[in-house]
This record gives C-alpha cells, structure tokens and sequence, in this order.
C-alpha cells in the first residue's frame, strides 16, 4: 500500500482547475451573450450552470480527497465519469446545443478523460485501499 502524499493529487487539482476555470469562463461567456438566441438558450443556461457546479464541487471533493478521505475519493471517481457520460450526451444531442458549447464541452470532456485515468490509476487506487 502507498502512502498517499500531496503529489498523487497534483495532476488531478491542476486538470480541475482547467475544469474550474473553463467552466467558469463559459458561465461568464452565456451571460455576456444572454441576448443572442441563436447563441445562447435555456438549455445553455441550464447546462452552463450545471457545468461550472460540479467543477466546483469536484474541486473540493478533489481537495478532500487529496487529504485522504477515502468517501471524498470515491466521490471524485463517480462524479468525473458520471460527468463525462453527460458531455456524451450533449455532444451527441443535435441541435439542442450551439457549436460553441458543444467546442467548449470538447474540452471540458477531454480534460475529465484525464481526471478518470489519473484518479484510476494503480498509484492513486493503492493509496486508497
């Protein structure tokens, strides 16, 4: 069994962060462009605020978890691809959401992709047992 130190959460708190960052970003973006109905519609509002809350809410699961909370671990493997199966689900939906968000989503995806892998890695995994 590892012993878990702050380097096994690095990689995890640096992508959550893009996350956070671009989540957030986006949010700003939907309100700035509130005006154009071609560019942004309920669905977009809806999604943009889902969005940015869970990558708030993994942000701190990811914190908690980096101090080794075992629920907090659990928690951040479950919400990461739990997230990934929505972006799926926007992505594939047609034309309920624009290019835009669909891009932005892209990236958010990509960069949860990169959150499951770490978080299941057998490094972080035998830390946990």
């Amino acid at each position: 069994m590892d012993t878990l130190t702050p380097n096994h959460f690095h990689r995890v708190k640096v992508l959550l962060g893009w996350y956070l960052g671009i989540s957030l970003a986006t949010l700003a973006a939907i309100v700035a462009l509130r005006h154009d109905a071609a560019a942004v519609n309920t669905a977009v509002w809806v999604r943009g605020t889902i969005v940015a809350a869970s990558a708030l809410l993994m942000t701190v699961v990811a914190s908690r978890a980096g101090k080794g909370s075992r629920s907090a671990y659990r928690r951040l493997r479950i919400l990461s691809a739990v997230m990934v199966a929505a972006i799926a689900a926007v992505l594939a939906l047609p034309g309920t959401f624009p290019l835009w968000l669909k891009a932005e989503q892209v990236v958010c995806g990509l960069l949860l992709v990169a959150v499951i892998a770490t978080v299941n890695s057998k490094r972080l995994r035998s830390a946990f047992r």
